[in-house]
Order: C-alpha cells, then sequence, then structure tokens
C-alpha cells in the first residue's frame, strides 16, 4: 500500500507539473530532478550536465515531441521522460537488442530495464532504433520537435556512420524543429584521427555534420563548459569521470577537473 501510494504521488506531481513546463516552474524541475527514479550516482552529475539549463536552452516543452538520441543506460532519459510524459512524446532511439558490439547490447538491457523498473515514469517512452541499417526508423519522418544527441558524434565519427546519423535526425525534426547537440569539446585544429582516438570533436566538425545535412546554425551556450579541462588526457575523454579509465593513477587529480569540456549547439532545421 505504501508502494502504491508512492507510486500514484509521483505520478500526480509529475502530471501537475509537466504542464508548467513552459513556465519554467522551479517546482516542476525538483520534483523531476530530486525524483525517486534517479539515483544518487546520476543525480550527482547534475552539476556538469546542468540537465534544466541544457533542456531550456534548446526550447523543450512538456509539449513537444522529442527524441532522443542513443540515450545509453537512461541518464537524459531520467529527466526527459517525466517532463514530456502527459503532454508530449519521447521516442528513445537506440541500439539493436541483438548488436554485435557487447556493451551495445548491455547497454540496451540496462536501458529496458530501467523503463520496466519504474513504470510510473516511463510508461509513454517509445524505444525506437539507431543501429545500421535503421537510420529511418528513430520516429515518424517529420514528426518531432526536438531532436537531442547528448556525447554521441565521437561515436559516430569513430564508426564511419556520421552522415547517416545525421540525415536521420534531420529526416525525423519537423520545419522549423531544433537539434539540440552536446559533445566533448577538442580544441580547435584537432584532426579527424585524434578526435576519434581522444571522444572530443571540434566544434568547426560538427557544425559541419550538420551543415551538410541541410541543418542551420543558430546559437551556442557555454553551459557545459569545463575550463578545468585540458582535453589531452592518456587515455582521452575516459581519463575524466565517470569513466576514470586509468583506475588510480592520479584519480584525485582527474576527479578535481570532474567531466570533459562539453560544447553544447543549437540547429534548426529550415
Amino acid at each position: 500500500m505504501i508502494r502504491l501510494l508512492s507510486i500514484i504521488f509521483l505520478v500526480s506531481s509529475l502530471s501537475f507539473t509537466t504542464n508548467a513546463a513552459s513556465s519554467g516552474n522551479q517546482s516542476m524541475w525538483s520534483a523531476i530532478l530530486d525524483g525517486e527514479h534517479r539515483s544518487a550516482k546520476n543525480k550527482a552529475r547534475d552539476v556538469y550536465r546542468h540537465p534544466q539549463q541544457t533542456l531550456a536552452f534548446f526550447g523543450v516543452k512538456a509539449d513537444d515531441t522529442v527524441v532522443e538520441i542513443w540515450p545509453g543506460r537512461g541518464w537524459y532519459t531520467e529527466v526527459l521522460a517525466p517532463l514530456l510524459r502527459d503532454n508530449g512524446r519521447l521516442y528513445a532511439a537506440h541500439f539493436n537488442a541483438d548488436a554485435s558490439v557487447a556493451y551495445y547490447r548491455r547497454s540496451f538491457a540496462g536501458f529496458q530495464l530501467k523503463l520496466v523498473e519504474h513504470p510510473a515514469v516511463y510508461d509513454q517512452v517509445t524505444v525506437t532504433t539507431l543501429a545500421p541499417p535503421n537510420y529511418t526508423t528513430i520516429a515518424p519522418a517529420g514528426s518531432a520537435d526536438k531532436v537531442l544527441t547528448f556525447r554521441n558524434v565521437h561515436n559516430w565519427l569513430k564508426s564511419g556512420t556520421e552522415k547517416q546519423v545525421f540525415a536521420a535526425m534531420f529526416a525525423a525534426l519537423k520545419p522549423g524543429g531544433v537539434l539540440g547537440v552536446v559533445e566533448h569539446r577538442a580544441k580547435p585544429g584537432t584532426d579527424l584521427q585524434t578526435m576519434i582516438k581522444s571522444g572530443y570533436v571540434t566544434e568547426q566538425k560538427v557544425k559541419e555534420l550538420a551543415a551538410e545535412a541541410g541543418f542551420k546554425f543558430v546559437t551556442s551556450s557555454q553551459i557545459n563548459a569545463n575550463p578545468n579541462d585540458s582535453a589531452d588526457h592518456p587515455a582521452g575523454v575516459w581519463t575524466l569521470p565517470p569513466s576514470l579509465r586509468l583506475g588510480d593513477k592520479e584519480r584525485s587529480r582527474y576527479q578535481a577537473i570532474g567531466e570533459s569540456d562539453r560544447m553544447t549547439l543549437k540547429f534548426v532545421k529550415p
């Protein structure tokens, strides 16, 4: 009974607050960001990822249709799903369940587990596929108000699928729809192979890919900038939290830097 009442309270709280999303109502954001569906570990990353400010910059509203590209284990889905649950729609364009890469399979399985563990939050999420050869199934063509991708562009560069993915994002959006990109930021002039190896991508490269797909650049933000990040670490971006790939080697130093320096770019489909 206590668990049932907790679920009812959560749903009613989110139902009330998501209706006020467009006004920037702080109680709405408190209900989402402090919700029991989010782990303490994920909440601790808010200081680096600034979800409220980032989504506001992209203009996300509670009645939008949003496509989240490659949501991984669902860090941003934890925020987007309750925001859009009552009046909007969220497509989560994920990996194939039977992907040949073990990491992709584990990520997809972890995401699915998250959805079923908290149905009061995630019951309206539509899971689609963004993986070869499925580049046209992330959402119905021309249906999305926003397409959002968080720290994924370097993966597409590595796999050589960046052009197909940007074309798919363009196709999913309505005319006037917004593409929001957050990505680890490389120093200007960094070559492609270094981008692939390090996980850091230049702003110019992202803008070129977007323009080639048909997008128009609108503006950028320093919401997710980290001036303490030099972007030249031994194990690339994975040297820093949350990966800390070097283990205990200079761990305190990399923890003090925090998560990577990130660009936050806004594009529009004409």
